[in-house]
């Protein structure tokens, strides 16, 4: 009997780089839309004669939009189609960070701030989903890990860009220049969206939409896990300023190239992670892996204190160890049928958002009641939450 030879793996597609590139540039355009205010919080709160505590609660009402828009636009663009909302979304938070360049009061303000949020939530989670479409499962974790760099290119390059253009411009004119980033992104998005992603795909077929479908008890676990891990990484990434500077005793401007390796970190992490997810058989062991490893560092990063070096390459490791599990996290909740992927997706966003308002608030207890010294065992506990999670899965 002649021995069974291997069938080789049928070579993968091409990957879309051109969509991930645009679907990049407007994640950075719609993550700049709120981020890039922190070096004018000051100037802001001056020009529209309001407190600062206000001015900063501008970031708040932009995050509670943008949860609650993308929960709408993910189930809609299963209805009605990505395109609209690729490319209005966009162009519609073009025309919002217009119009709160030319704000004269803090209403004003605060009104266009709500409805460029709501506008950056009607098409990122509708980004991802489009980007998971026109890629097969095992290239979906480097697609969503390439399109997320662009949330945390705005830390690396955003906020310094803008607040050195800042000073020529100020801060009207930096929204001025988000407005036009985003304008950039509707084009590219509408250039590389001409053809139908099922089209592309070769696939075809619409059936049931709408959440009802979409909420299946493992899209709902892994919700809870993608929360989990936002909470883990919004505790750092809120506090590890201040953190610095109370630690350390550091100035706002010492702390600048400790954040930039931080925002380096999440950036490395995210393409490593996407490369895990793929070529890893197990996505949802590789997101238990790097949320118990978070859980060490996280308590190594909060509980050992020798010296400024040693704590900023903690903090460098932590992030990077954590943003590895989530383009794992991503890629398995894009492994949904085409019919509902924007609402799981859109329900990603919105879930998010509440985890990054649970980091805040935890974060802030915490640190009134205990100190930082309680941030390692808080960030520890989370992370081995999700892990348990993702180790618990069915179906």
């Amino acid at each position: 009997m002649p021995p069974t030879q291997a069938v080789p793996e049928p070579a993968l597609p091409r990957m879309p780089w051109a969509l991930l590139a645009a679907a990049c540039l407007g994640m950075f355009a719609a993550s700049s839309s709120g981020t890039t205010r922190a070096p004018f919080l000051i100037d802001m709160a001056r020009d529209l004669e309001a407190s600062l505590p206000l001015v900063a609660n501008l970031m708040a009402l932009t995050s509670i939009a943008w949860g609650a828009a993308s929960l709408f636009a993910g189930a809609g663009s299963d209805r009605w189609g990505r395109r609209p909302f690729l490319i209005g979304g966009p162009i519609a938070l073009a025309l919002c960070m217009a119009g709160l360049s030319s704000s004269g009061s803090y209403l004003e303000a605060a009104l266009w701030s709500t409805l460029a949020g709501g506008c950056a939530g009607g098409f990122t989670g509708v980004l991802m989903a489009e980007a998971s479409a026109r890629t097969v499962d095992r290239q979906r974790g480097r697609a969503l890990g390439w399109v997320m760099a662009g949330q945390s290119l705005t830390l690396l390059v955003g906020v310094p860009a803008a607040a050195w253009i800042g000073t020529f411009v100020g801060w009207r004119g930096v929204n001025l220049c988000v407005a036009a980033l985003a304008v950039f992104a509707a084009t590219g998005l509408f250039a590389t969206t001409l053809r139908p992603a099922a089209e592309a795909r070769g696939g075809a077929g619409a059936a049931r939409t709408g959440f009802r479908a979409a909420m299946s008890p493992r899209v709902l676990r892994l919700l809870v896990m993608g929360v989990a891990e936002r909470i883990c990484y919004g505790l750092t990434a809120v506090y590890f300023a201040t953190f610095l500077q109370v630690t350390y005793g550091l100035s706002l401007g010492q702390v600048a190239l400790p954040l930039a390796l931080f925002a380096l970190g999440n950036i490395l992490g995210t393409v490593l992670g996407g490369q895990l997810a793929d070529r890893l058989p197990d996505r949802q062991l590789v997101f238990a892996a790097a949320m118990f490893g978070s859980a060490l560092v996280a308590l190594a990063l909060f509980g050992w204190r020798v010296g400024l070096v040693p704590t900023v390459a903690l903090g460098f490791g932590y992030v990077l160890v954590n943003a590895l599990a989530r383009p794992a996290l991503m890629a398995a909740m894009a492994n949904v049928p085409d019919e509902v992927r924007g609402t799981v997706l859109g329900l990603n966003v919105t879930s998010a958002s509440f985890g990054w308002l649970g980091a805040a608030s935890l974060g802030g207890w915490m640190m009134a009641e205990f100190g930082f010294g309680g941030f390692g065992p808080l960030t520890a506990g989370v992370a081995v939450l999700g892990g348990a999670l993702a180790l618990m899965r069915r179906g």
